[in-house]
């Protein structure tokens, strides 16, 4: 399994997209965190921003799949797409997570 961040201008942005990951079953789940403020440089220009974090449930093999098509969806030019391995958990949420992701081979 993998656990992907990503963050989104508003909560309803992040709601639009993580349910057309999950009908296309691109991820397993997607859970939208309170807002929070980015800040950061971009374009030379540090800059402070309201954002939404979202944690994205995905299979290891069905992750690059993830990854194109959250690139496809997102409205940042350069969207933030960090993914982290889980190495252990409730084997019956693993389970569930790969069988509710898209087989991809």
């Amino acid at each position: 399994m993998m656990l992907v961040f990503s963050t989104f201008p508003t909560e309803e942005k992040a709601r639009e997209i993580i349910r057309v990951l999950v009908e296309e079953r691109a991820i397993a789940c997607g859970n939208i965190l309170p807002p929070a403020r980015s800040i950061y440089r971009w374009k030379g220009e540090v800059r402070e921003e309201a954002e939404v974090l979202a944690l994205l449930k995905v299979s290891r093999n069905a992750s690059a799949h993830l990854q194109k098509r959250l690139r496809e969806l997102h409205p940042y030019d350069v969207p933030e797409i960090v993914a982290v391995s889980v190495d252990s958990g409730l084997p019956e949420y693993l389970d569930w997570v790969r069988e509710n992701c898209r087989r991809l081979r």
